[in-house]
């Protein structure tokens, strides 16, 4: 009988959750390059925040694996006015679709979090071993906190039901077909529209929230995408994963070089009564690499650069609210 590890992608049926999503149509394609045959779930078919309808979907379909990249979640905004919605959202998601393999004898599955898990005041870079030292920051804590569950029940999971299950930390991400809706979009795509509307608009001056002294992280979806697929095949152990750049960057750096790679050239007003959200983020990485051979390829500019030209592109074609 081969172990989790011999086992190759090729010939897979996996259910991918977030499928249709920015970093799930990445995962996608990659797995059906390496010829899995990808399941993916539209909310119209199946409300996985149902717990009879999560159970007959992975009945139905019999997948070798659930890959659960879905999530509810947005920037500060919208995380400050839908708390319980996310919260109830992320946990119920991940518990139903996890008791709906076990009960299905779907012995593979991977969760992917979210490093706003990590406790407000972790020290920098986040090492994996400090997930439960502390209090998520205090704006995305509802969502933090409901994925963070599903690493706790994936390890009991594990230790009652030998279920396979692996827990990846994927930093903020970026890159071509992001969300740039300025209500629910993070950070890159947010100040990419406000300034490219800046430019084309002749504008003096365009709002950016915060002081810009926070720092982020930040990884292009397609190294994170390449980074979930090599854990998928190659990792199986119970202890969480960050999968991530290794690079800091303030957000007052962040600004000045979106500004500059859009060719804005008016003045930035920082609207300081806005939160900044956790004042640092950056990831140790070396877990990643040791276990499973993933480090990130594409520097920040290359990728905001390629981002920039993206919505330039096809911000007619994007139905969003206005800037």
């Amino acid at each position: 009988m081969p172990q989790p590890e011999d086992r190759p992608l090729d010939g897979q049926r996996i259910v991918v959750t977030g499928g249709a999503g920015f970093l799930g149509r990445k995962v996608v394609e990659r797995l059906e390059h390496r010829g899995v045959t990808a399941l993916v779930p539209r909310r119209a078919d199946v409300d996985l925040t149902r717990q009879d309808a999560t159970e007959r979907y992975i009945a139905q379909t019999a997948p070798d694996a659930v890959l659960h990249l879905a999530a509810e979640v947005g920037g500060i905004g919208a995380n400050r006015d839908n708390p319980g919605r996310y919260f109830y959202a992320n946990m119920a998601m991940g518990m139903h679709l996890i008791e709906a393999c076990r009960a299905s004898g779907v012995n593979r599955f991977v969760q992917v979090g979210t490093v706003c898990a990590y406790p407000k005041h972790t020290p920098v870079p986040f090492v994996e071993d400090d997930l439960w030292d502390g209090y998520p920051e205090e704006t995305n804590a509802p969502y933090g906190v409901a994925k963070k569950a599903l690493l706790v029940m994936l390890q009991a999971y594990r230790d009652q039901y030998c279920m396979d299950g692996i827990y990846l930390l994927p930093v903020n991400l970026y890159g071509p077909g992001d969300n740039f809706d300025l209500h629910s979009s993070h950070v890159i795509p947010a100040l990419i529209r406000k300034f490219v509307a800046a430019k084309d608009s002749g504008a003096t001056a365009a709002e950016v929230w915060g002081t810009g002294s926070a720092s982020r992280e930040f990884l292009h979806v397609d190294d994170a995408a390449r980074g979930i697929v090599m854990a998928t095949e190659a990792y199986h152990d119970p202890d969480p994963v960050n999968i991530g750049a290794g690079q800091e960057v303030t957000i007052r750096e962040l600004v000045e070089t979106i500004k500059d790679l859009t060719g804005f050239d008016g003045e930035i007003e920082w609207d300081t009564s806005k939160p900044d959200g956790q004042p640092r983020r950056k990831l140790d990485t070396r877990r990643a690499k040791e276990r499973f051979g993933f480090e990130s390829e594409i520097p920040l500019d290359e990728g905001i650069a390629a981002t920039i030209a993206w919505w330039r592109a096809h911000q007619r074609d994007v139905v969003q609210t206005p800037a």
